[in-house]
């Protein structure tokens, strides 16, 4: 979609639904449809602010190659790049002071566990973390994922440069380029909780994690106490 596109009304989209479900009342199809004026604006909402974001001007050119630690050893985040020009790195929650990594964070990993393939047609992608290669290792192969890259930032000057200034285990979406040799920034997650709207789970945009994309199709929604965990 560009800007010079002339966009039909959301209203006059929504009116060409044809669907009708089993035994619905008027009401029922009135406020479906009244719905799907905001589903479609949402969609709206959500392109115009990729589009935004794919528009970006350069970031800052990266201050130094970082280090990281990988299954097969040393590598640097120049390295982790392979033959791609973009790197996407979430840093996870699992610093040295925890026993087990964070349940959301996991659970964010969890839905790209089988999708990595997948990314790598496209981009490069890393999941980073502060505590020593082996427990990364440890919790990747309990989780029986196979195919997840995990890197330590023993050194912790990338968390701190990108992540948390403070050193603070916390997670972070990070998306970096390299053009002509010189790998920059791109794009971070940047909605902090103080940003959230009242009555509202601090969350990111756009939402990652489709565990809570599907529990917003439902009745109950998100819900206000619940959380994934590690075990059940």
């Amino acid at each position: 979609m560009t800007r010079q596109e002339k966009l039909v009304p959301a209203e006059a989209l929504a009116a060409r639904n044809t669907a009708h479900l089993p035994n619905e009342s008027p009401e029922y199809r009135a406020a479906r449809n009244a719905l799907l004026v905001q589903e479609i604006e949402s969609r709206r909402v959500a392109e115009r602010a990729a589009e935004l974001r794919r528009r970006l001007p350069p970031g800052g050119a990266v201050p130094e190659d970082y280090r990281f630690t990988g299954e097969e050893g040393p590598v640097t985040l120049s390295g982790l790049f392979g033959g791609h020009d973009t790197l996407v790195i979430y840093s996870y929650m699992f610093g040295p002071e925890r026993k087990a990594p964070c349940p959301m964070c996991t659970s964010f990993m969890g839905s790209f566990a089988t999708k990595i393939a997948d990314v790598r047609q496209r981009v490069a992608i890393a999941f980073t973390a502060r505590s020593p290669i082996e427990r990364l290792v440890e919790a990747k192969r309990a989780r029986g994922w196979t195919d997840i890259p995990v890197y330590s930032d023993g050194e912790g000057a990338f968390t701190r440069a990108y992540v948390s200034a403070e050193d603070a285990d916390m997670p972070g979406l990070t998306v970096f380029t390299r053009r002509d040799g010189i790998v920059r920034h791109f794009w971070s997650s940047e909605i902090s909780g103080d940003m959230a709207d009242p009555g509202q789970d601090p969350r990111g945009q756009p939402e990652m994690d489709p565990l809570w994309l599907l529990l917003d199709t439902t009745p109950g929604g998100r819900g206000t106490d619940w959380y994934p965990k590690l075990a059940y």
